[in-house]
């Protein structure tokens, strides 16, 4: 085997990785592996799954996309855009947080991936030149808001039943704001207001990881849970056992439509 050949099997950045670039590599490792903790606990939620599957979804694609990856700036990982989207798509055909949901987005996950390769190997990536700039933009401020009213039943600490359209959760939230737990607002807020501050100062203070320390500090200082703020509680330790999907073609025909919008999402964004 000759050295171009070797090189075809190396990741893309090795053969010309110096060991002065190990420092910065290193703070941002641990900045965004700290930060994926909560972050993809969070997405789970979004998602309707137990948090402990935002944190297997953030460990292999990180691994897998270092070793095979090509583009020193694309992100991969759980994404709240793609929590929505399989959010309400699968709710149409199973309980959000129950084993049959799990198992149908384990399956939606592995047919996702499947599409995005079969696209890949057909150089389908073109197809992005033919959505427009605006609708790219319409469609990332919708799903902004989305999420936000979707954080309104934890930001307020009010027990918020699922409605079809968003506008529904919203007009709830506004009626029963005499509900709100105090604490949990505080926290709430404070962290927004503690993450904001901090950009203006300056863009290098990591203060989403300040801010989720400190809260969850604050919250085991406190006891804030005994006051209404809700915790995550125990999460399960290890890696779950390994097991093929359930295929079912009813099942499967009827998440396509989930697959394929969370695909071109996907191809999208990147």
């Amino acid at each position: 085997m000759n050295k171009t050949t070797r090189r075809k099997w190396l990741p893309e950045w090795l053969p010309t990785y110096q060991r002065s670039d190990f420092r910065g590599d290193l703070a941002a490792g641990l900045t965004v592996g700290v930060m994926l903790i909560p972050q993809g606990m969070a997405y789970a939620l979004l998602a309707g799954m137990p948090p402990i599957y935002g944190l297997y979804a953030g460990l292999v694609p990180l691994v897998v996309y270092a070793l095979l990856g090509t583009s020193r700036q694309l992100a991969v990982g759980p994404v709240a855009i793609d929590a929505l989207l399989l959010l309400a798509g699968i709710s149409a055909l199973a309980e959000p947080f129950s084993e049959r949901y799990v198992q149908l987005v384990i399956l939606a996950g592995l047919l996702i991936g499947l599409l995005q390769y079969a696209m890949g190997l057909l150089r389908l990536g073109f197809l992005v030149n033919f959505l427009s700039h605006p609708v790219i933009a319409g469609f990332t401020s919708a799903a902004a808001i989305i999420i936000a009213i979707s954080q309104l039943k934890y930001i307020l600490g009010i027990p918020i039943p699922r409605f079809e359209q968003m506008y529904e959760t919203a007009l709830y939230a506004a009626e029963h704001l005499s509900q709100t737990n105090l604490p949990t607002l505080a926290l709430g807020l404070g962290g927004i207001v503690f993450i904001l501050g901090l950009r203006r100062i300056s863009s290098k203070i990591p203060g989403a990881l300040l801010a989720a320390i400190l809260g969850t500090a604050a919250v085991a200082f406190f006891h804030l849970e005994d006051y209404g703020v809700s915790i995550v509680g125990t999460v399960p330790e290890g890696l779950p056992g390994f097991a093929p999907p359930l295929f079912e073609l009813d099942t499967t025909r009827r998440l396509l439509p989930t697959v394929l919008t969370v695909t071109i999402i996907g191809l999208v964004e990147s």
